[in-house]
């Protein structure tokens, strides 16, 4: 389908549904819940007995009620840890709206709330009809977590890296990787914001929650995720505050960040996020390593990593104005970052370097425009964009032979550990977001989004400086154009319908011998697009009021990264011009169930099933010479799973959880390539790919300790991984399988507060029993660590 006839199907689709705008307007019944002491209730329960309407309250305990019958009704209001409340009102001619104060009280004295700690701010993301997790990032503030480790510990999530410190890196949800994943910042694709601002080195301050999608994405998350996405959700809200903190530890390891904001009466806002990261990484590894002195040859030796320095430091500015008629924001941002990295190792730990690096910088302008009621009531617009110059470069140009032990040898001429390159490149890459919803009374709403995104890289090598390779074009554009029409019936079910059409464009030149000469190359210029059109609907309902069921579907495409197609230094990736979009048939089902008893604990059970039957499924391996990775198309794969949790809460003073996740991911190629007998490799696991993963975590809480208002907290978490092969598990014999090990790691942590919240100081230990982890082709993970933070933070609340 061309973009143009997709276009006139939305505005057709859209105005069609306009008629239903003139709906007749009934009574109104709305309030507001608050608790004896005079502060709101969230997320309350407000039923109207003996209808089927019922809602909840939002963040700020408001409802409201509209096109209700007249005649006499009975309100029942409720939340965890407070006493049910029933109020009897009546709509007629002379009363045709009613305007509640509800006032709640706890259920017991000494409890202002009895919630599932970590939840109850996340509630209403949570409670989306699509597969999706939300993690109150609040509770982190005092970690010395990333945004990335932080999501370690979700249900269906494994963080992949390879190494310490800001080492490259990618998520993994149910199975979809890399790629796969895409990941949002206040909902704009962090697709080019550059080596200096990845989810593995920003500090968990800057997020007030992250949603985890897992399989069908929201259309407003513009983009082509074929697994997932994740989105950072900052605190938007007009305010004053400071929130600065100082951490350091083990393997010379520090990290900085603050994050401040200010909004005066007249609507001036500005904002400043500033985070800087320091480590040696020289933590202990277990390797094969041969003397250079002697030549005698260790099969397996414990030795520290000597070249894997990493730092970034990085601002992101804004300014502008908030909350105006015309702008409920209008924003002018820039983000200046630079980050410098030792690579230690190749693909596989047996390459060892010793002087080859990396580096990199973000030089990034972005403009971010929200309105709501834009020239008629119910219509929402809210646009972005930005485009980075930063550049890339990889440095090797030491002609030596390191091992383990940091010896070398020096070899003659001119070379290099891996490659010999001064290579530098500005990927001049810019995303543009277009968002639009519209409310049609109650009942009905529709969205349209559009997420444009260009590539056109440029670089030069100054060792080669004739050389016409770095001359040829490597461009890339892409265009996903995305419609929905979401109906709520009433408050147990809502359902949502969408259309995506996924345009591609790539500029790129091929070698060629002409006249079969050594040494004669020419090039010749290759133009292709492509077009696909993609579709599928979520639909949630109550069956009580505690209890969701969750069903999603959707065929959906992933087109190929310009890192992908072209290649990317700085990572060991190989391009690969003949990369095809994968694509995916995607259905996720699952229940959510939530409880209280004994008027003190609360629980909550989440299960999700999904099924994925993927096509040219896009996975990384090994390339020829074993010393890079590249991106290839598998046939066929198909991904059965389920996730849950299940978490419990004390009052205020302890709770637990864990999760666990299964899936079972399987190549469905029957036959590779020409070949016309069954692949040796059919219906075998995904190699590389954990199946079984899950985590378990407990804190305790004692309240003011030594002084009233200072808090203390001791928390314990397991991430376990089962053993899994690290190739195709029908190669090699039953004896000389490569496996990577099951994994344990257990971390420890103490979080002192003072004076509510203003002053923190937080003690980590990570991987206390200091077991050997790995990830990513085996490469090993950091050995027992400890480390020491403090936050002071003040906030004042801009009403």
């Amino acid at each position: 389908m061309s973009t143009h006839k997709f276009l006139f199907f939305i505005l057709f689709f859209f105005f069609s549904f306009l008629s239903f705008a003139q709906q007749n307007q009934g009574f109104t019944v709305s309030g507001r819940v608050i608790e004896k002491s005079g502060q709101t209730v969230p997320y309350a329960t407000v039923i109207i007995e003996k209808t089927d309407l019922s809602m909840i309250s939002d963040e700020n305990g408001n409802f409201t009620f509209k096109n209700v019958k007249p005649g006499k009704y009975t309100l029942k209001i409720s939340a965890i840890g407070f006493a049910a409340v029933k109020k009897h009102i009546e709509l007629s001619p002379n009363n045709s709206s009613v305007n509640l104060s509800i006032k709640l009280e706890s259920e017991l004295n000494e409890l202002e709330n009895v919630s599932v700690i970590g939840r109850s701010a996340v509630d209403k993301v949570n409670k989306q009809a699509y597969n999706v997790t939300a993690v109150d990032a609040k509770k982190l503030h005092n970690s010395t977590l990333d945004l990335a480790h932080a999501l370690d510990r979700v249900s269906g999530v494994r963080f992949r890296e390879a190494g310490g410190v800001g080492s490259r890196s990618e998520l993994s949800i149910n199975g979809f990787s890399g790629n796969q994943i895409k990941i949002f910042i206040d909902g704009v694709p962090m697709d080019n914001f550059g080596s200096s601002f990845q989810i593995n080195n920003i500090p968990i301050n800057l997020a007030e929650r992250v949603e985890v999608y897992k399989g069908v994405v929201p259309i407003w998350l513009g983009g082509d995720a074929l697994g997932g996405a994740v989105n950072i959700v900052t605190n938007n809200k007009p305010r004053t505050y400071v929130d600065a903190s100082y951490s350091f530890g083990s393997f010379n390891t520090f990290k900085t960040a603050v994050n401040a904001g200010y909004t005066a009466k007249s609507g001036f806002t500005a904002e400043i996020n500033a985070f800087q990261n320091y480590s040696d990484n020289n933590y202990w590894v277990n390797v094969e390593a041969q003397n250079l002195e002697n030549n005698q040859y260790y099969k397996k030796t414990r030795v520290r990593r000597f070249h894997d320095n990493y730092h970034n430091e990085t601002v992101i500015f804004n300014i502008g104005i908030t909350g105006k008629k015309y702008a409920d924001k209008l924003m002018v941002g820039f983000t200046a970052g630079q980050n410098k990295a030792d690579i230690q190792t190749g693909a596989r730990m047996v390459a060892v370097f010793g002087d080859r690096y990396r580096r990199g910088n973000t030089l990034m302008p972005a403009l971010k425009y929200q309105v709501k009621d834009l020239f008629t009531k119910g219509l929402n617009v809210d646009v972005t964009g930005n485009f980075n110059f930063g550049y890339e470069q990889t440095v090797d140009t030491v002609n030596r032979r390191y091992n383990w032990f940091g010896q070398y040898t020096q070899r003659p001429g001119l070379g290099a550990e891996a490659e010999r390159s001064l290579y530098k490149f500005k990927n001049n890459n810019g995303i543009a977001t277009f968002n639009a919803t519209y409310a049609i009374g109650e009942r009905h709403s529709l969205l349209v989004n559009n997420t444009f995104s260009t590539f056109d890289r440029k670089g030069s090598d100054e060792l080669y400086p004739e050389s016409i390779t770095y001359q040829q074009p490597q461009k890339l554009q892409k265009n996903i154009l995305a419609a929905a029409y979401k109906f709520d019936y009433n408050q147990k079910w809502s359902t949502s319908l969408f259309l995506k059409n996924y345009d591609l464009s790539t500029t790129l030149t091929r070698s060629y011998n002409p006249s079969g000469n050594w040494g004669d190359v020419a090039y010749v210029e290759l133009n292709d697009k492509s077009s696909h059109l993609g579709y599928g609907g979520a639909s949630s309902f109550y069956l009580k009021q505690n209890l969701q069921l969750k069903a999603s579907y959707e065929k959906t495409y992933r087109l190929p990264t310009s890192d992908e197609i072209f290649g990317d230094p700085n990572v060991n990736l190989q391009g690969n011009n003949d990369l095809k979009p994968e694509s995916s048939n995607n259905i996720n089902l699952g229940f959510s169930w939530q409880t209280s008893f004994n008027n003190v604990n609360a629980l909550t059970l989440d299960v999700n099933g999904i099924y994925r039957n993927s096509t040219d499924f896009i996975r990384t391996e090994f390339n020829n010479n074993q010393n890079k990775t590249v991106t290839v198309n598998q046939g066929g794969v198909r991904t059965k799973g389920i996730d849950g949790e299940i978490r419990y809460s004390y009052k205020k003073r302890f709770t637990s959880g864990i999760n666990m996740t299964y899936q079972d991911i399987r190549n469905m190629t029957k036959y590779e390539l020409a070949q016309n007998f069954v692949s040796y490799y059919y219906k075998d696991r995904m190699p590389n790919i954990p199946y079984l993963f899950g985590n378990l975590d407990g804190t305790v809480f004692f309240n003011d300790v030594f002084k009233k208002g200072n808090n203390l907290s001791a928390g314990y978490n397991l991430l376990y991984v089962h053993s899994y092969y690290l190739y195709w598990p029908s190669s090699g014999t039953s004896n000389g399988k490569h496996d990577i090990p099951v994994q344990f790691k257990h971390d420890l942590n103490l979080v002192y507060t003072m004076a509510n919240g203003k002053y923190n100081i937080a003690l980590e230990c990570q991987n206390l029993l200091d077991n050997e982890l790995v990830d990513n082709f085996s490469l090993q993970k950091p050995s027992r660590a400890f480390y020491l933070k403090f936050r002071y933070f003040f906030n004042k609340s801009n009403k």
